[in-house]
C-alpha cells in the first residue's frame, strides 16, 4: 500500500463558507474593498468563490459575527471599520471565563503587554494625561483605607487601562481591553483584598505612575513588571489555597 501523501494525512480541503471567509479575507487585505464598502451581489461573488448561494450566505453570517462584516435591511452586507477593538470582542468572552491556571496564564499574556504598555506610556505622555493618572490615584485612597475592594478594583482597572490609551497604540489597547474585563478583575481583586496587600498594590501603582511622570521608559517597564509580578504571586497562592 503506498504511503499517504502529505495532502491525504496532513491537509484537508477548505469547505465551501471557509472558500468564501478566506476570499473575502484577500479582497479586504488587496483594498477591493474596505471600511464601508458594499459587497457585491450574491451572484456575482458565488461565481467568483465558486460555490453555492447557501455557502455564500453562510460565510457571510461567520464574518458579521466576528464584526468584520455588518449586515443592515436596505444598506445590503458592508464592511466594519474593522475596529481592533471591535474585532477582539470573542477574546474579551474568552478572558471572561478563564479561572484557575488558564486564568494565571491569562495574567502571564496580560503582564507582557502591560509593561510594554507602561514603557510606551512614559515616551508619549503629555501633562493632561499625568493629571489623569493621578486623579485616579488620589481618588482610589478612600477605598484603600477602607478596604473596599470592590471600588479599588474599579480604580484599578481605570488607571491600567488609562496608562495602555496613552500609548496610543490601538491594537495594544483593544487587546488589554479585552483581557482586562471587569468579571476578571474582580476575581483578581478579590484575591488582593483577602491577601491584605491593597496598600502596597497603590504604592505600586504610584511607583507606576512616578516612572511615568519621569518620562523614563525603563523605570516604567521595571516598576509594571515588579508590580504585576507580586500580583502573579497572589494569584498563584490563592489558586494553591483553593486547591
Amino acid at each position: 500500500m503506498p504511503p499517504l501523501s502529505p495532502s491525504d494525512s496532513d491537509q484537508r480541503r477548505p469547505s465551501q463558507h471557509e472558500v468564501v471567509i478566506q476570499g473575502i479575507q484577500e479582497m479586504i487585505v488587496s483594498g477591493e474593498i474596505s471600511s464601508g464598502d458594499r459587497l457585491p451581489v450574491e451572484s456575482i461573488l458565488a461565481t467568483r468563490f465558486g460555490v453555492s448561494r447557501s455557502s455564500l450566505r453562510e460565510g457571510v453570517r461567520a464574518l458579521v459575527a466576528m464584526g468584520i462584516l455588518e449586515t443592515r435591511q436596505g444598506s445590503g452586507t458592508t464592511v466594519t471599520s474593522l475596529d481592533p477593538g471591535l474585532l477582539l470582542k470573542p477574546l474579551e468572552f474568552w478572558a471572561g471565563i478563564q479561572a484557575g491556571k488558564s486564568s494565571r496564564d491569562l495574567h502571564g499574556v496580560r503582564q507582557a503587554l502591560e509593561v510594554e504598555a507602561a514603557a510606551v506610556a512614559a515616551m508619549r505622555r503629555t501633562d493632561e494625561d499625568i493629571e489623569r493618572l493621578q486623579a485616579i490615584l488620589d481618588d482610589a485612597e478612600p477605598a484603600i483605607r477602607a478596604l473596599d475592594h470592590e471600588s479599588a478594583m474599579a480604580a484599578d482597572l481605570t488607571f491600567h487601562l488609562t496608562l495602555a490609551r496613552i500609548s496610543r497604540n490601538s491594537v495594544l489597547i483593544a487587546l488589554l481591553e479585552a483581557l482586562s474585563r471587569p468579571t476578571l478583575r474582580m476575581r483578581l481583586w478579590q484575591s488582593i483584598h483577602r491577601s491584605g496587600r491593597l496598600a502596597i498594590t497603590h504604592q505600586e501603582h504610584q511607583a507606576i505612575l512616578n516612572a511615568v511622570i519621569a518620562g523614563d521608559p525603563r523605570d516604567a517597564h521595571a516598576a509594571m513588571q515588579s508590580h504585576l509580578s507580586q500580583v502573579a504571586v497572589v494569584l498563584r497562592d490563592a489558586s494553591g489555597n483553593a486547591s
